[in-house]
């Protein structure tokens, strides 16, 4: 459910202080957040944010097309690894094997 529009986007206080901060200074290092749920405003365009996953940091360079979303939805929280088993491994080999005769053939 979206937040209601009387109340506006939700921002970090500490996070905009912190962004504020930084372009008074003219600095260009990245800033550490945890706040996931916090709206991108367009004060924050340029800056780039460490937004932890759960695990790590992941860096995001906020864009003009950015503004409004929310910062976790450049962060994923889960990774994704494949789908198939053995099958899978199989035609990987066979793809390899191809692209590995085709660049013999390309070097004769």
């Amino acid at each position: 459910m979206p937040r209601s529009l009387k109340k506006g986007p939700y921002v970090d206080q500490k996070l905009l202080k912190k962004v504020l901060k930084l372009k008074a200074e003219k600095k260009e290092e990245p800033i550490k957040t945890w706040a996931r749920d916090c709206t991108i405003i367009p004060e924050f365009v340029g800056i780039t944010f460490l937004v932890h996953n759960g695990k790590d940091f992941i860096p995001v360079k906020i864009r003009e097309e950015m503004v409004g979303h929310k910062l976790g939805e450049f962060a994923p929280t889960t990774k994704f690894i494949r789908h198939g088993g053995k099958m899978q491994r199989e035609l990987e080999k066979k793809v390899a094997k191809k692209e590995a005769e085709k660049i013999k053939a390309e070097m004769k």
